[in-house]
Order: C-alpha cells, then sequence, then structure tokens
C-alpha cells in the first residue's frame, strides 16, 4: 500500500459516512501480568452513541496515521506456519457467523497473551467492516448515491490501548457549597494514543492482498518484532532509519568517510529526484543505481564492483535494495543536523549545497552562503573577509 491508499482508508472514519459501515465492535480487556483473559464484550457499532463512537473513529484513524516505513509497515506473511494469524484472519474475514469472528479474534488474543505479559493494563478492540470506493458519485432517479460493488473492500483493523489511572481531582458542588476529593477508581482508557495495531488485508489499486498486513508500530521506528513473528506471524520489518543507516554504511565502505558538501547535496538531490519520479512512492535502489547517483555527484574512483562488494560487506547480499524515500532525509525540511562545539545548526538538504567547509590560516570554518543580512539579537553583523572586516 501507498500513503495515497492508506489515506483513502483513514478518511472513512468519520461519523455519518454511507461509504463505510461497522458492523461489529469486540473489545477484550487485559489485567497486567496476565495470562488471560480478563474481560471481553461485543456489540454493534451503530448501537453505540454518537459521542462514543466518534472516539473509536478516532482512534481508528489514529492506527492508520504516520509515516510507510517508520509507523506503519506492510508486512508479508510467513509461509507454511502452523495455525498462522493469516489464515485466521482470512476466515474470519469471510465468516457471517459472529461467534465465529469472536472466536477468531480471541484466538489471536491468546497469541499474543502466550509472547508477552503487558506492564500495564490492556484494552484490544477488533472491528469489522466494509467501505465503498465509487466510479461514478452521480445521482439515481431515486436521488440516491450509486455504487459500484466490485469496489467494496471488507476488512478486520485491530487497535490495541493502554490503560491510564484517573486523576485526582478536587471539585466544587454547587449545590452542596463545599469542596469535594473526587474519588475515581476505574481505569481510563487511552484511545488518543494507540500503542499499535493492524489492517488486514491491505489494498493495492483497490484490490485486496490476503498476503498482507499493514501493521501499526507502538512508536516511530521501533517494531514490535515479538508481535511481528509470533502474533502476526511475518516476515520482520525494516524500518527507513535501518534502511538509511545500511545507506550511509554503504557509502563509506565503498569512498570512505570523506565527502565534500558539494557532493553530499548533490547525492541527495539525485535521489529525491528519484522520489519525486516515482508516483508509486515505491522506488528503489540497487548498486547499480547507487553507483550512478555517486558518479553524477562527482565523487572519484567509483564502480559497480566497488558499490556491489560494499552492498555484500553491509547487508550479505549484494542484490539487497533500497527504498529511496528512506535514505534521504526530508527534503525541505530542517531535517541535517550539523554539530560543532560553538553551535547546532539545522538545515535542509536542498540547502546544503550553502554549506562549505574551509581552511584559512590553519583554521577550519563552517561557511553558509546568505542572500541577506545576518541579524542577531537585533544587530546587523559586519561582513568579513575570511577573519577581516570590511569596510
Amino acid at each position: 500500500m501507498n500513503k495515497k491508499e492508506i489515506a483513502e482508508i483513514r478518511r472513512q472514519f468519520k461519523k455519518d459516512n454511507e461509504l463505510l459501515n461497522i458492523s461489529e465492535l469486540f473489545s477484550v480487556y487485559i489485567t497486567k501480568d496476565s495470562t488471560e483473559i480478563y474481560h471481553q464484550e461485543s456489540q454493534p457499532f451503530e448501537m453505540l452513541d454518537s459521542d462514543e463512537q466518534e472516539l473509536f473513529l478516532n482512534n481508528f484513524k489514529k492506527v492508520l496515521g504516520g509515516q510507510i516505513d517508520e509507523k506503519l509497515f506492510e508486512l508479508k506473511f510467513k509461509k507454511d506456519v502452523p495455525e498462522s494469524s493469516q489464515h485466521l484472519l482470512h476466515q474470519s474475514l469471510l465468516t457471517d457467523n459472529k461467534e465465529h469472528w469472536k472466536q477468531g479474534m480471541i484466538e489471536l488474543v491468546e497469541k499474543m497473551l502466550q509472547s508477552k505479559q503487558y506492564d500495564m493494563d490492556i484494552v484490544i478492540t477488533f472491528i469489522k467492516g466494509e467501505y465503498f470506493k465509487p466510479i461514478k458519485n452521480q445521482p439515481s432517479a431515486d436521488n440516491e448515491n450509486n455504487y459500484d460493488s466490485l469496489h467494496s473492500h471488507t476488512f478486520i483493523l485491530s487497535s490495541i490501548n493502554q490503560t491510564q489511572d484517573p486523576k485526582k481531582e478536587l471539585h466544587f458542588d454547587y449545590i452542596e457549597k463545599k469542596f469535594k476529593y473526587n474519588v475515581v477508581v476505574d481505569p481510563v482508557i487511552n484511545l488518543q494514543k494507540p500503542i499499535g495495531g493492524f489492517l488486514f488485508p491491505t489494498f493495492t489499486d483497490h484490490l485486496a492482498d490476503v498476503n498482507h498486513v499493514l501493521y501499526s508500530a507502538p512508536k516511530v521506528n521501533e517494531p514490535d518484532e515479538v508481535f511481528i513473528e509470533e502474533v502476526l506471524n511475518a516476515e520482520p520489518a525494516m524500518t527507513a532509519k535501518e534502511d538509511k543507516i545500511i545507506f550511509e554504511e554503504v557509502i563509506r565502505d565503498a569512498i570512505g568517510h570523506q565527502l565534500s558538501t558539494s557532493s553530499l547535496a548533490t547525492i541527495y538531490q539525485e535521489v529525491n529526484r528519484v522520489v519525486e519520479e516515482d508516483e508509486e512512492d515505491s522506488a528503489t535502489l540497487d548498486y547499480r543505481d547507487v553507483e550512478t547517483v555517486l558518479k553524477h555527484s562527482d565523487v572519484e574512483n567509483v564502480n559497480a564492483e566497488k558499490i556491489e562488494t560494499a552492498f555484500n560487506n553491509v547487508t550479505n547480499d549484494s542484490q539487497y535494495e533500497l527504498k529511496a524515500k528512506n535514505i534521504v532525509p526530508k527534503y525541505k525540511t530542517k531535517s541535517i543536523k550539523i554539530n560543532t562545539k560553538a553551535a547546532n545548526i539545522s538545515i535542509s538538504p536542498e540547502d546544503l549545497d550553502y554549506v562549505r567547509q574551509v581552511e584559512h590560516n590553519g583554521k577550519r570554518y563552517l561557511m553558509i552562503e546568505v542572500e541577506e543580512e545576518t541579524i542577531i539579537d537585533g544587530f546587523t553583523i559586519i561582513p568579513e573577509s575570511l577573519g577581516n572586516k570590511v569596510d
């Protein structure tokens, strides 16, 4: 799935959306350090009151929020796994029997309990729903919208949420005119910050792919590998951060640790060009592509054999492919940090070409080309020529 397809599904989770139908909401409560389900509850989504529906809809949107390969990961199911979660989810997706569906979700929860003991009470919520993608949004003779049933998508979504202790508060009673200590013992379920979840199946070009699951990690670049492998029975996730580290190590292995800022700026420009030209958001770079990028960046002594060897040294796979969008810093934001003893500077990759490190009289200077006057604490700084003031 690309970011547009994920965004399209997120947009469906809003109140009174006739293109979305959530048939059932099933929640399971697990107490900390437990290996058993404490409570389970199922109810039709439409039976919830309006405010409660909105709480859950926002929660589901947050599960599908974040950047691909940072917070969201499209994972491939492992093959030949006994009692695999792929089979369990697929059967639960196809069944019209609510009890069979709930039993499938309970089996997933039991996998979670077998793989990990949580240090807090958690609530796992499952929904089974369907959303429609209209081909033509044209009114019919009875003034109702017609939607192509071939573009209907059935899915299962799970949201994992932690609980927190209620706040200790002091209230004022207007009737009795006195202060009261508010004693609440019920834990609060934090639906604003889900700590995980998944969507099954994934959708590409509006076609369901039951061989993949979209997993939502607890934190950016920190997927729960135990959950991925033992609960979802999927292949490990490669984060954007790990991809970027591999790219940097490949470059260092092939050409060494030294680069000019102009070469580094051109490398980022070349990779960013590949990203922008890729409408599907899935462009990759193999060792031949990396060789091309380095040659266009005026890096000397580069050849395909060197880069292929570097890929093999770093990844043990000379045919490894890097995702282009993962290896270049956020291009139009100040995502590059330059740390020196005197100052820390943030700059965007597209502006890196304005930065130079120069030597003068045996000393190193960081030089930044500016088009306007520099003002510090309200004072306009006098230009100098490599250490000498200009009249």
